[in-house]
């Protein structure tokens, strides 16, 4: 879990700072969650809140119109990565989660 912690905090300084997000517009699109390739993609349509990542993520894509936050623990708390529209992240199965 440590080295989870780590590398999102490496991820999130190295990539700055994203677009910040309206904070009266929810995300439009979709996040997509893949997993492994005997099991569909977990898809989250116009994702709102916290959401904890599968138990076997492995990729997530944004799809949506506003950054999406990646934490390493399952309550959308301490250093997270923005993942900006149109773009993807390997992302820790078990105990993460998401923020659109």
């Amino acid at each position: 879990m440590r080295a989870i912690t780590v590398c999102l905090v490496a991820a999130a300084a190295t990539l700055g700072s994203a677009v910040p997000a309206s904070a009266t517009e929810p995300a439009s699109g979709e996040v997509v969650v893949f997993s492994t390739e005997a099991q569909p993609l977990d898809v989250y349509r116009d994702p709102e809140g916290c959401r904890q990542l599968p138990t076997l993520a492995h990729v997530l894509a944004n799809r949506t119109d506003h950054p999406v936050k990646v934490y390493g623990n399952p309550f959308c708390v301490g250093p997270s990565v923005a993942v900006l529209p149109d773009h993807g992240i390997h992302v820790p199965g078990g105990a993460g989660s998401f923020s659109a």
